[in-house]
């Protein structure tokens, strides 16, 4: 692990692993129903937070965002090993803290990250109703690669049947590799 769990840092953010301290923040994001909207998950209990939140802490997938200027964590970007020398990114942010650029910039930063320890393609997966989350895509580098139809669910209805979703995938390879 990097020195004191820091993986990045940039003008305004540290890129760090999750400690405990985190539970009140991660808990604001992440039970608030409109930041999951795009989530294969629902808004989670404090109890369920805490769960969530030791797992994070074991892992070196899920990447906290803190905001350097008031040490608070403001979301987090998911770097997921894959086949082939792939990463599979995603993020998720308080949404207090859309807009600002802080998504862009962490994931910036893990991204060149990343390509300089010849990773070969980063890619992501999002809904194509999540308009800023694609958005954000093409403004990092990422090329809409596939417009999937009724590929996955979350979630059923009332009569037990699925509740099909769309997907866009996005990649950006690495220049030198």
């Amino acid at each position: 692990m990097e020195k004191g769990g820091m993986i990045a840092e940039t003008d305004r953010l540290i890129l760090r692993r999750y400690k405990q301290e985190d539970l009140q923040d991660l808990y604001a994001y992440l039970s608030d129903p409109e930041v999951l909207a795009y989530e294969p998950y629902r808004p989670l209990t404090l109890q369920q937070t805490e769960e969530n939140l030791q797992w994070r802490m074991g892992t070196d997938e899920m990447i906290a965002v803190e905001l350097k200027s008031s040490r608070k964590m403001i979301g987090n970007v998911y770097l997921g090993r894959r086949e082939f020398e792939a990463l599979e990114i995603g993020y998720v942010f308080h949404r207090a803290f859309w807009g600002h650029g802080y998504a862009a910039e962490s994931c910036e930063a893990l991204i060149r990250q990343a390509f300089s320890r010849g990773v070969h393609r980063i890619f992501a997966e999002c809904d194509p109703r999540n308009e800023r989350s694609w958005r954000l895509l093409e403004r990092l580098g990422f090329q809409r690669e596939a417009h999937l139809k009724r590929n996955v669910y979350f979630w059923k209805d009332e009569s037990d049947r699925p509740i099909w979703k769309n997907t866009y995938v996005y990649a950006r390879l690495n220049a030198d590799g």
